[in-house]
């Protein structure tokens, strides 16, 4: 996790992802549960228990409830959830800046997304290899923190409603590896299951599809102000205008109906996961295999080394 959360805040009652984690591990481990038997009555997957524990994963506040139900804690966990300061010191780049105080108010937000999965629903492996194609070092770090700190309002139980339609080409667009990948595609299946979050997988196969022209966010304020967003590659684009607000949101309607459903579209990013682990394994296995037949020539390379001794025949 980086340098995110190492220090406790001073005075503001914050603790750290660590001791959260030590926290967890503890309860858990006095409920005599393993890594594995707490994964499946959440349910999640086990490496998810194991970076909460090591602070290296930011749970979601219905994860600490169920851990809660589950280890019988009284609710200390979603206790300490609430009092930890995930995202200490975050800083947007000036350009999205107008957009994060959007969404520190906004009432509904709906988006559209191609090729890269939304922020919202980024992993922070995901985020970083995303960034790391333009920045790093700590420009890398504060900005995989801004993005990382506008999910937490939007993941919680009584978040604002977000619906969300991904392009195929999100799911099938490698960022960073095949790990990667198959993380974030659990992380959508997990988060899909909140009572306001609505996934959707519009399929690439699909005909008759009328996607809008590019990424966008249709936004709604408390105030009842609606605008569209959209980004270039490097500024935001804002849109207030009652018709082209009325224009962005028929069509985006119009797709979600005819897209496949939440837990058509769950199954879609469940095979998507299974093909990022089945290339993973295979990966694995090839390594393997390079490695003995790497091991094998140099053994024969030793062999044909070695000094020949002429071993004398008896004479007959």
């Amino acid at each position: 996790m980086s340098r995110r959360n190492a220090d406790a805040g001073s005075g503001s009652g914050t603790s750290s992802a660590a001791v959260f984690g030590e926290v967890l591990k503890h309860f858990r481990e006095a409920a005599l549960l393993t890594q594995e038997g707490l994964a499946k009555e959440i349910p999640c997957d086990r490496s998810h228990v194991a970076r909460v524990e090591s602070g290296t994963r930011v749970p979601q506040d219905t994860f600490a409830k169920k851990c809660d139900e589950v280890l019988g804690t009284g609710g200390v966990l979603a206790r300490l959830w609430g009092r930890i300061d995930w995202y200490p010191q975050v800083e947007h780049p000036d350009w999205f800046r107008r957009r994060a105080e959007m969404d520190e108010v906004a009432i509904a937000l709906r988006e559209y997304q191609e090729r890269v999965i939304p922020g919202l629903l980024q992993t922070e492996e995901y985020a970083r290899a995303l960034f790391s194609r333009l920045v790093s070092g700590e420009d890398l770090e504060e900005r995989v923190r801004a993005r990382l700190s506008r999910q937490r309002r939007f993941l919680a139980d009584d978040g604002p409603f977000y619906a969300v339609v991904l392009d195929e080409s999100c799911l099938r667009n490698v960022m960073g590896s095949s790990a990667i990948m198959q993380d974030q595609c659990e992380h959508l299946i997990s988060v899909g299951r909140s009572p306001n979050v609505h996934i959707q997988v519009a399929p690439s196969d699909r005909l008759g599809l009328a996607r809008p022209s590019g990424s966008m966010s249709l936004i709604k304020l408390p105030d009842g102000h609606e605008w569209v967003y959209s980004e270039s590659l490097d500024r935001g684009h804002f849109n207030d205008d009652p018709a082209v607000y009325a224009r962005h949101s028929q069509t985006y309607d119009v797709l979600r109906a005819d897209s496949p459903s939440a837990p058509e579209s769950a199954a879609l990013i469940s095979d998507a996961m299974e093909r990022y682990e089945h290339h993973g394994q295979a990966r694995a296995q090839r390594g393997d295999l390079d490695q003995e037949q790497l091991q094998r020539r140099q053994r024969r390379q030793l062999h044909r080394s070695r000094p020949r001794i002429p071993h004398r025949r008896p004479r007959p």
